[in-house]
C-alpha cells in the first residue's frame, strides 16, 4: 500500500484525518467503533487527536474496504493476520525461510548466556 503525502506532525485532528483519507467523519468515527487498534487520544474536551501511527492504520483500513472491497470484517481478519504473521529482519515470513539452523544458533546462544550467568553470578 502506498502512502499518500502525509505532513510532518505528530498528531492530527479528526478533520484533518478525514480529508487525508478521503472519507467523512462519521466513517472515523465507525471505524473506531469496529476496529478496536484504531484508538485516538482525547483532549480534555473530547476531541479526538490522531497519531501518525493511527493515520497509517486509517488509511489501510481505507484500503482493504475501499480498493480491495473487503468487508468489515474481512478487513478486521486481515488485520489480525497480519498482526500475527511476524517477519524476518529482510521482510520474508519465517514460514518461507529456513529456521532450522536459525533455532539452532539461538539455542546456543542461550547456553552460552546461561554459563555466563552461572560463571558470574557465584
Amino acid at each position: 500500500m502506498e502512502l499518500p503525502f502525509l505532513p510532518d506532525r505528530d498528531f492530527f485532528t479528526m478533520r484533518e484525518a478525514a480529508r487525508l483519507a478521503q472519507v467523512p467523519a462519521h466513517t472515523l468515527r465507525y471505524w473506531e467503533s469496529r476496529f478496536g487498534d484504531l484508538r485516538p487520544a482525547r483532549k480534555t474536551g473530547g476531541h479526538r487527536r490522531y497519531a501518525r501511527a493511527d493515520l497509517e492504520l486509517i488509511l489501510e483500513i481505507r484500503d482493504l474496504l475501499h480498493k480491495r472491497r473487503m468487508t468489515v470484517a474481512g478487513a478486521r481478519r486481515a488485520l489480525i493476520d497480519r498482526r500475527r504473521v511476524p517477519t524476518t529482519l529482510d521482510g520474508a515470513s519465517p514460514a518461507s525461510c529456513d529456521s532450522a539452523p536459525a533455532l539452532k544458533l539461538l539455542r546456543e546462544v542461550k547456553k552460552e548466556i546461561k554459563m555466563m550467568i552461572e560463571e558470574f553470578g557465584r
